[in-house]
């Protein structure tokens, strides 16, 4: 039986060479996952075709890029990175885990 109750917190991974990625939920038209960065580390800014994204932080202070723009996102605060829109993680600040979410789902 699926588990429909999920502890984001409690699936959270670190790596010392990279960033953490964790599935969480992968659903006909719903992806849910954590990206979990160490102080330093980044994601690449990148675009998606045809899907929407959004990074919630859930913990931590990171340096984000959002089409042309770059700014400080911090715990409680969501990234909004529609479709074709170049984003990434420009650099973590502290250790932070975001929850993201993109529809449809990666390879749809």
């Amino acid at each position: 039986m699926p588990d429909y109750r999920i502890r984001p917190m409690d699936h959270a991974k670190f790596a010392a060479d990279r960033f953490g990625k964790v599935d969480l939920a992968n659903g006909a038209t719903l992806f849910l996952g954590l990206n979990c960065f160490e102080p330093g580390q980044t994601q690449r800014v990148h675009s998606h075709r045809g899907a929407d994204k959004f990074y919630l932080i859930l913990s931590g202070k990171a340096r984000m890029a959002v089409g042309r723009e770059e700014f400080e996102a911090s715990a409680g605060d969501l990234v909004w990175a529609p479709a074709e829109v170049p984003h990434g993680v420009v650099e973590a600040l502290e250790r932070t885990v975001m929850l993201i979410g993109m529809a449809p789902p990666p390879g749809s």
